[in-house]
């Protein structure tokens, strides 16, 4: 009887719900914490960045429109799937950060318990952000908050999948789409989460997903008219960071700073919803 061969997993990018190779055709190799090779992942080009543009406005126009309550079941069922596949999880977090066995599972709960957290703010966030404003006169005045649009998002480099689920979760649950730049050392876990986001409601092009080097793919995102929002958390490099700030300048994009130490263990809070809405103020007679 002959052992048997291992099946080895071909990763590729995320991008309008489907599952496609860079069309530059190029990969690079990741190495586990150890050194030790683990597979090829897609390295995504320009174009691979602006077609995963044009997925996430597709998306986002559906997805915008779905009621709050609706956006939090969504998010409520990618934590289940992810819960039905932790071993999984524990196995790429492993692999990728180099955690023992009592740490990774703690920071694959913590990931799922995030996107719980999301969902439960999905249809609550508008009621504190939002307000009836006092006014004097025959009207009411109302503001509301309302999605960005599309958000291009750098994932944290080093917390391959607790800090990845931070950054997405708080922009899909307000209604906007988004392109992400997985840790490009540590994309396995990004790979796996994709598997999830493809089978649990979410509508095709709400994230895309894409590995590769931030410093060539972001530049493009950064100057793109079609991007409403930059999350630049996982930018380790502060002249990029400056680079990318200017190029958004030219857009009038909303900017998160680079923010390379954030501790993602710290609990959740509000910052990362309000960062991606804008207020929409509606003026309303009364008796109308």
């Amino acid at each position: 009887m002959t052992d048997r061969v291992e099946v080895r997993k071909t990763y590729k990018l995320f991008v309008g719900g489907a599952f496609p190779r860079s069309e530059s055709g190029r990969t690079y190799e990741v190495f586990d914490a150890e050194g030790a090779f683990l597979a090829n992942a897609a390295k995504a080009s320009r174009k691979d960045a602006r077609d995963a543009v044009l997925a996430a406005r597709k998306g986002f126009a559906g997805w915008s429109r779905a009621t709050a309550y609706n956006r939090g079941q969504v998010l409520y069922r990618i934590a289940e799937v992810m819960e039905g596949r932790r071993d999984q999880f524990i196995a790429d977090v492993q692999a990728a950060e180099g955690l023992g066995d009592k740490k990774a599972p703690r920071l694959v709960d913590a990931a799922i318990d995030r996107w719980v957290w999301y969902a439960g703010w999905a249809d609550k966030y508008a009621q504190v952000l939002g307000t009836a404003n006092p006014v004097s006169g025959p009207y009411y005045n109302f503001s509301v908050p309302e999605p960005t649009g599309v958000v291009a998002i750098v994932a944290p480099q080093q917390s391959s999948l607790l800090g990845l689920v931070s950054v997405i979760a708080p922009v899909i649950a307000t209604g906007n789409a988004c392109v992400v730049i997985a840790s490009t050392d540590r994309p396995c876990p990004a790979i796996t989460l994709t598997e999830v986001l493809a089978t649990s409601d979410v509508v095709g092009g709400v994230v895309n997903v894409l590995t590769g080097d931030p410093a060539e793919i972001m530049p493009w995102l950064a100057s793109h008219a079609d991007v409403n929002a930059l999350d630049l958390t996982g930018i380790t490099d502060p002249p990029l960071a400056t680079e990318l700030e200017i190029a958004a300048a030219d857009t009038v994009k909303r900017v998160r700073r680079a923010a390379p130490d954030e501790d993602w263990h710290e609990p959740a809070t509000l910052s990362r919803i309000r960062g991606f809405v804008e207020t929409k103020t509606v003026w309303h007679p009364l008796g109308v």
